[in-house]
């Protein structure tokens, strides 16, 4: 599970570096196709954080009454 989760962050970084948008003036729902894939990227980024947060964090009892 290690070697996902290192894959899944490498691939975050990698998409992060945007190029191939720079000189696109392409519109996407009336926003830049370069702050569309900027959002998309983000959400993505939130999932995989948030699966690598339940898969590596322990449990713990939060002692709830």
């Amino acid at each position: 599970m290690k070697k996902l989760s290192l894959i899944a962050l490498l691939l975050l970084f990698a998409l992060h570096q945007d190029y191939w948008f720079w000189d696109d003036s392409t519109l996407i729902l009336g926003l830049p196709v370069g702050l569309t894939y900027h959002f998309g990227l983000c959400l993505a980024a939130a999932i995989v954080f948030r699966s690598l947060c339940n898969v590596h964090l322990p449990d713990t009892d939060r002692g709830d009454a």
